[in-house]
This record gives structure tokens, sequence and C-alpha cells, in this order.
């Protein structure tokens, strides 16, 4: 297997809104916020109109992405045995993903995220982490881990407790590992156990240019240059209008966005650039050519509802 991700298994539930429903909900705009109460999240998805349902998730969104791009990939992910964990699981092997779980009857249900898109394209999240979010060292295929080239590796995922013990059992079993640090609040809620695993454990992250400079309290681009060079490591970051750059090393590696996109809806974009740089990486592209790939694979992605081709 060329690729395994671990991340959260969660339904993506598609719905335009209004701008002032991101207010009146108490939302922050473009980000993703943790429902833990089920009756809050039902109460809040009550009133709208739902476009889509797809099996989400970001690394499960970069894992098809690269299935799409013909590699032999794999998924783990924690799902219960109710009607959305059975869609889940036909939505991932319909898509030529190995899923590498035994779903069984959970506690909690299936995890769910709303995915709210506003008449600008942002998209904004609000997430029933339900049982994707009790992931566990129990979880882990060693196997599964160890015929893997490589590991990608969930931002939101991280927690302590079960998914950090399940996290070290994946990492200490892989040959190289991956991680996407997904979002600024995952940054900021979990800052020095991530940056512990950027400057220790971590082959190559993924991030944006809000997510790293969080990560190390950067003022400027200057300083996210710096860090990355002293660690030694392979930091890919996206740049919204200003592209994306890898720095690997004292090599710096630039390219720009796309131009005269039809942009309707924001979701996938770094799941599906994660998707075409790691596509590139693992077929021995060069760096501009894994960057250049992602950008292919986000700019095409923006242009359509949801995550997923």
């Amino acid at each position: 297997m060329k690729i395994l991700g671990i991340g959260n298994a969660i339904v993506d539930v598609i719905c335009r809104v209004e701008e002032n429903f991101i207010s009146n909900n108490g939302l922050s705009k473009g980000n993703m916020k943790l429902i833990f109460d089920k009756n809050d999240f039902k109460k809040l998805s009550s009133n709208i109109k739902i476009e889509k349902t797809v099996s989400g998730g970001s690394v499960a969104n970069s894992i098809v992405g690269l299935s799409q791009q013909g590699n032999k990939v794999g998924f783990i992910g924690k799902i219960s045995d109710d009607d959305f964990g059975t869609k889940y699981e036909i939505g991932l092997k319909r898509e030529n993903v190995e899923y590498i779980y035994n779903k069984k009857k959970e506690f909690l249900p299936t995890g769910t995220c709303l995915i709210l898109i506003t008449p600008d394209s942002e998209r904004t999240m609000c997430t029933f982490l339900g049982t994707a979010g009790k992931i566990n060292e129990s979880d882990i295929n060693v196997e599964a881990v160890k015929r893997s080239e490589i590991i990608f590796l969930e931002g939101y995922l991280w927690d302590e407790g079960g998914p950090k013990k399940a996290f070290d059992k994946a990492i200490n079993n892989s040959k190289k590992v991956a991680m996407t640090l997904s979002d600024k609040f995952c940054v900021d809620r979990h800052k020095s156990q991530f940056l512990d695993l950027v400057k220790n454990k971590l082959d190559l992250t993924f991030c944006n240019e809000e997510e790293i400079m969080s990560l190390i309290d950067a003022k400027n681009f200057d300083e996210v240059i710096r860090f990355a060079r002293e660690i030694n490591k392979l930091i890919i970051i996206t740049r919204g209008e200003k592209g994306a750059v890898s720095i690997n090393g004292s090599e710096i590696t630039e390219v720009g966005v796309k131009k005269k996109l039809n942009i309707i809806d924001l979701t996938g974009a770094g799941d599906l650039f994660a998707s075409g740089y790691l596509h590139g990486y693992l077929n021995n592209f060069s760096q501009k050519e894994c960057l250049e790939k992602g950008t292919e694979m986000s700019s095409k992605i923006i242009q359509q509802i949801g995550a997923r081709f």
C-alpha cells in the first residue's frame, strides 16, 4: 500500500446558508466548531436545507483523491454500526479505498459534520464527532501501518487519551509520517503537543499560513521559514491567494494560484491540495511538480460543491 490515512470518519452534510445564520448561531466564519451535545447538533441542523450527504473527514477526502489518481490506499477511522456508518463504509469502498476497520454498535453514533456554505463560497463547519473521536490504540491495525510507505494523520482527530495513544502506536510502527494541522482551532487547543509532533515525529507537515504562524507564534512569514529550516523537516504551506510553498531544509519552492476560477465551495481545498502533493511525493515528482499537482487538485475541487469529485 502506498499510503494509509488515519482520521475522523465523518459523514459530511452540506448546506447553503445566508451570512446571518453564521452570526446568529455564534459561529466563527471559515473555522470549525466542535459540538459535544447531540441535541445541540440536531437543533442547529433542523432548520436548514441539505444539499448533499457524503462520506467525509479531512484525511479521508485526501485518501480518496489519492485513490482517484491511481494510488493504492487505505484508511482507518472509527464508525458505529448504524445507518450513517454503513453509508460511510460503502462510500469509501466505492472509491477503491481499503477500509481497515470492523464496525460494531458503539455507544455514540457515527460522526457528522455540518458544512455551511455562505454566498461568498466560504465554508464554516460544525462537527459532532460521535464515535469518530473515540478512536484508540486497539483500532490501529499495525500490519496495515507496516505495509504502507507513509501514513497520513489528521490534526482534527488528535486529542489526549485514546486518540493520542492511537497516533503514537501508528507513528511508532510507520516508515514515514505525514500529518495535517487541520485548523487553527486545533493548533491553539493542542499547541505544545502539535509543536512536539512537528519538530520530532513528523516527516511532512501540511498546514496553511494561519495555522503554522499560530503554532510558533510567528509575527511574519520569515519567522516561519527560519523555523522550518532549523528543524530540517518538510513543511508544506498553503497561503491562499499567495499560492503554496514547501520548505525542505534550505530548499524553498513556491507556486502561484490558478487564476479565473469559478469558485463555488472552498470545503475540500486543503484536503485535495494534500492529495495532489502526496501523489507527486509518492511518485518521485520534484517539489515544484508536487506543489503544482496539489494546486491543480485544489483548483478543481473548489469549483464544485463538496470535497469529492
